[in-house]
């Protein structure tokens, strides 16, 4: 694995510089998932690379140890033996990328995973998800707390009302007292970009974030309005590459919310081999945020193996 993104010292003037040029963007967007196409046997071998870029995620305020130990078992055995087997993969070790869940839940995750001997990181939402709204003492404690329990990676949310009146500073040096606070463990800046008002806006806090030392950055909580679109993907991709140009420090990139089919998956694979190139195309460096795509994926790969779509009955929970 690369070495983590340290950060760097705040840099106002390359933030205030920034210029999107949007219209660019669009276009950019709307071609992406025309031009570039995978098939057969190519299609299977990308999906089962989603597959294991997946952060399986249940974030329900019902959420029970019942439901985070099934959520687990189906992150170390996401799709069908028998699937699995007819691919050729069988040794290959697919698990998903991560379990994502309450900072409450963690410690049930934790044992699960450990009791089914399953390495797979536990990620956990923390600082007053989704809004953010809360002290930045409690927020800082969550962290703590939630990494005492076992979670290997924290995704954090950001301030967005320092985003929106450019408090780039306080940004900053929030997000460096979270990173301190997660010691070990790997910090995911969630921008929250449906809250943000502009794609600059996106990119800017994109910056902030990495320079305040991110792992990640993330598009959405999942509970906004707007979540993951392309366009946002591309200006936040494009922010991660001039990060890494100036700096030699690679960032990784997590789109959540909204995506939900195979298809969708192709497309973000597609954008980040484009933007980011093959360096990026691992779970190391990129992941999907989704409760609901796992299933869908299972049922193409099912199908290219099948020749049909299979019922919901032959397929267990995702």
């Amino acid at each position: 694995m690369a070495d983590r993104n340290p950060g760097c010292d705040l840099d106002l003037g390359w933030v205030n510089n920034v210029r999107i040029n949007l219209p660019s963007v669009k276009r950019r967007a709307e071609t992406l998932g025309t031009k570039r196409t995978v098939k057969k046997q190519w299609q299977a071998a990308w999906l089962l690379r989603a597959v294991t870029c997946i952060d399986l995620t249940t974030l329900s305020g019902d959420d029970t140890n019942a439901n985070v130990q099934r959520l687990c078992h189906k992150a170390a055995h996401p799709v069908r033996d028998d699937i699995i087997e007819a691919l050729g993969m069988g040794d290959a070790g697919i698990t998903c990328g991560a379990v994502c869940v309450y900072p409450g839940r963690v410690n049930g995750a934790v044992k699960t995973l450990k009791k089914i001997g399953a390495d797979i990181p536990v990620a956990a939402v923390a600082t007053g998800f989704p809004s953010g709204q809360y002290h930045l003492r409690t927020r800082l404690e969550e962290i703590k707390l939630t990494v005492a329990d076992g979670a290997n990676e924290i995704d954090i949310v950001i301030n967005r009302e320092m985003a929106l009146t450019g408090n780039w500073q306080g940004l900053y040096e929030e997000l460096k007292a979270m990173r301190e606070a997660c010691g070990n463990a790997h910090l995911k800046a969630i921008l929250a970009v449906g809250e943000l008002g502009s794609m600059t806006n996106v990119y800017k806090a994109s910056l902030v974030a990495m320079m305040a030392g991110a792992d990640f950055i993330k598009t959405s909580t999942g509970k906004e309005g707007v979540n993951a679109t392309i366009p946002i993907g591309i200006v936040m991709c494009r922010a991660i590459r001039e990060y890494h140009e100036r700096t030699g420090y690679k960032v990784g990139f997590k789109p959540a919310g909204g995506i939900r089919t195979a298809k969708d998956a192709l497309v973000w694979l597609i954008l980040i081999k484009e933007e980011l190139g093959d360096e990026w195309l691992h779970n190391h460096m990129f992941r999907i945020g989704a409760s609901g795509l796992l299933a869908d994926i299972e049922r193409q790969l099912f199908h290219y193996v099948y020749g049909r779509y299979a019922a919901v009955s032959e397929l267990p929970m995702a």
